[in-house]
């Protein structure tokens, strides 16, 4: 069949509107995945992968082209935490895994609830892959200093646009903690400010020449009229992928979240993830979200908590704001903070600040079934937020 025959169509999650219909072709693919999967990642035949991963996310199709080199994969269908929280770390061992990949709030999880004194536990994992959301430099030093003191941490990112990943590791390198460790290569990739010239400083991440697995087109999308708009409205001819990044000297990338929703306070730009690695330091934090409430004027930062035990006796507000104020800036304090039973996710594991920004705002919310949780909005509807 040709180079460009479908192959796949993939579905963006949805929090914004209704998912893009993606259509990724048979040789892009091929390509891309051989060449990350081979050369970025040195898997070999002899590996066995084990990713957490739902058939409806891009990274279960990367998984499945392991077969490609003759490697093993293992599928698991169930929750990563269930009947205990060591169902990762023995399903790991069980199987005999020499890769593991999870998003990044899997290993953070088994992070804030790990009790032993034991180190290298996974000593057979030569290679610990994290996506979905910024890994943060707590949770990087954790697997190397409880799951395998020896073994390549491997954080990427790329997307169901893609099929693959824009940034990843590169085993011949050095890995520093907080950071993707480089391009892919042959991805053209550069940080854009808002006038469409490279920055230094932290901005939108863009590809500025094609790629193998650009998509094809979107699904009855006759004029490609949403594939441009989703991709090259902001920058003309330049890919523009909508995540807020910032190079860094040792020449890898740190990621802050997505670009539509960093938060706005004064008129500076602040990513959600910048927010999020600050607090890990606080154990009794279970998970969080800060999204914007918009004012005539300007935007303030509002902070949603999910405790690990509700009758913890601390004054998180004085706590976290000071934290907040001293460890970032002012900017990044938020105007208040709230305790939530549950923080919305999409089936990815990815934190719908959109989602739950549009619901403080009275905005229309569409497709809640894009997440893996959708019970968890009816107590924002519930929140006053000018309370």
């Amino acid at each position: 069949m040709s180079f460009n025959h479908p192959l796949y169509v993939l579905f963006s999650s949805g929090t914004t509107g209704l998912p893009k219909c993606i259509t990724h072709g048979h040789g892009g693919s091929l390509l891309q995945h051989l060449k990350e999967l081979a050369l970025h990642t040195n898997v070999k035949s002899k590996d066995k992968m084990l990713f957490l991963t739902t058939c409806g996310w891009m990274m279960w199709n990367w998984t499945v082209s392991n077969l490609l080199l003759g490697s093993s994969i293992v599928l698991y269908d169930g929750s990563p935490f269930y009947p205990n929280i060591n169902r990762v770390i023995n399903i790991t061992k069980d199987t005999n895994s020499t890769m593991l990949g999870a998003g990044a709030k899997v290993y953070e999880t088994i992070q804030n609830n790990y009790k032993s004194n034991k180190k290298d536990i996974l000593k057979k994992i030569n290679c610990f892959i994290s996506t979905g959301s910024p890994l943060s430099p707590d949770t990087f030093k954790f697997i190397n200093k409880s799951l395998n003191s020896k073994s390549f941490i491997y954080s990427v990112s790329g997307g169901t646009d893609i099929v693959s990943c824009f940034m990843l590791g590169i085993p011949t390198l050095p890995v520093y903690s907080g950071e993707i460790q480089g391009p892919g290569l042959g991805m053209d990739i550069d940080v854009f400010n808002d006038n469409g010239k490279p920055t230094k400083k932290t901005g939108e991440l863009v590809c500025k020449t094609p790629f193998p697995s650009k998509p094809i087109y979107f699904w009855n999308d006759r004029l490609n009229d949403k594939y441009k708009s989703a991709y090259f409205k902001k920058f003309p001819n330049i890919w523009s992928h909508g995540d807020y990044v910032k190079k860094t000297k040792n020449g890898g990338y740190v990621i802050f979240g997505r670009s539509d929703a960093t938060l706005n306070p004064g008129g500076v730009r602040i990513g959600t993830g910048e927010i999020y690695s600050c607090l890990q330091k606080f154990h009794w934090i279970e998970d969080c979200l800060a999204t914007g409430y918009l004012t005539k004027n300007d935007e303030k930062i509002v902070l949603f908590l999910k405790l690990l035990n509700t009758k913890i006796n601390v004054d998180f507000n004085t706590i976290l704001k000071k934290h907040l104020k001293t460890s970032l800036s002012p900017r990044h304090v938020p105007w208040k903070i709230f305790i939530v039973k549950d923080i919305p996710r999409t089936k990815s594991g990815k934190n719908s600040e959109i989602l739950v920004k549009k619901i403080i705002n009275n905005d229309k919310v569409q497709n809640l079934g894009s997440l893996a949780n959708p019970e968890s909005v009816i107590e924002y509807r519930k929140i006053n937020i000018n309370e």
